[in-house]
């Protein structure tokens, strides 16, 4: 459907993410008969499709390996008519004055780097990002032993000795994986505890070739064409010493994506859009789910749950706008 006086493509509702929340969110919207657009930048599967294996998504007791859930998902979606646009970024969100008083007037336009959309209503899931250390040689080593996918890079890695930056659960998780190739692991983490679940530092702790260093700050990382080598810091001491190494696996948090909302809808002090528990942001018509919330929990099952809400939500303000 084409809106040719201003040459824009108008959908019932336009989803922003193609991750756990936005597809959970497109296969609730199409299957309730709405017209829907999924925008995704890459490919479709978010930071779940990166990750070897998923042990506590519900009915997948043995573990599911991430890209095949996303890509049932994803299956799932577009068996009940998602329509899904990848490689398109959105560059901007703008709430349009028209209303959504009649079928054909829609309240959101979203510009991307290909088109022009009104929508009469806007699903943003557009998850997060790995976050960087900023440190010497990080940008410079990127590609050349620099990794923030175990899952993507691992198997490059064979028979080597490795660095895994952070102790959370991403870390841990993709340490974990990485043993089936790597010589040998050392975390460092920058807190003098880990974050991570107990069960994964029960099973990292248990292997020969594991190492932690807890209480370090990485300063540099160091190489001439490829990466050998990280300088840190011990934070209790001062101390600073260089480790080996011939790949840095970086897990220090993850950054929202959410630079075309700002001045939009609100945000909190990190960039994640804050709603309420119907999935609405500052804004009618608007709605977020999954990892760019503004939350303390950031997990596949809870993207799902939110993308399912914000569905339903989304259906019952289109269906109310439009006198239904």
């Amino acid at each position: 459907m084409r809106d040719s006086k201003n040459n824009m493509e108008q959908r019932d509702i336009i989803i922003i993410g193609g991750g756990a929340a936005g597809l959970t969110a497109a296969i609730y919207t199409s299957r309730a008969g709405l017209k829907t657009l999924l925008i995704e930048k890459g490919i479709p599967g978010g930071l779940a499709a990166t990750t070897d294996s998923i042990e506590n998504y519900p009915g997948f007791p043995d573990g599911i390996n991430g890209m095949e859930l996303m890509s049932k998902i994803k299956f799932q979606a577009e068996k009940f008519g998602t329509e899904i646009h990848e490689f398109e970024e959105v560059k901007s969100v703008k709430p349009d004055s028209t209303g959504v008083n009649r079928r054909d007037a829609y309240s959101t336009i979203v510009q991307t780097d290909k088109a022009k959309y009104r929508t009469s209503a806007l699903i943003v899931a557009s998850g997060t990002v790995p976050k960087s250390l900023n440190v010497l040689g990080e940008k410079k080593f990127r590609g050349k032993g620099v990794s923030y996918c175990a899952t993507c890079d691992g198997p490059l890695f064979r028979n080597k000795d490795v660095i895994v930056i952070g102790c959370g659960n991403s870390g841990l998780q993709e340490g974990e994986y990485l043993l089936k190739f790597v010589k040998s692991i050392t975390f460092i983490e920058f807190l003098p505890y880990m974050t991570g679940e107990k069960i994964l530092q029960e099973r990292l702790s248990k292997q020969s070739n594991v190492k932690f260093m807890l209480n370090h700050m990485v300063t540099q990382i160091n190489g001439k064409d490829m990466v050998d080598s990280v300088t840190i810091k011990d934070r209790q001491t001062g101390e600073k010493k260089t480790i080996p190494a011939e790949g840095i696996f970086i897990y220090v948090g993850l950054l929202p994506n959410s630079d075309f909302l700002k001045s939009v809808v609100k945000l909190d002090n990190s960039g994640c859009v804050i709603t309420n528990e119907q999935m609405e942001t500052s804004v009618p018509g608007i709605f977020a789910a999954g990892d760019i919330r503004s939350k303390e929990v950031r997990q596949i099952s809870t993207a799902v749950g939110d993308g399912a809400l914000a569905a339903v939500m989304t259906e019952k303000y289109i269906r109310k706008a439009i006198g239904e």
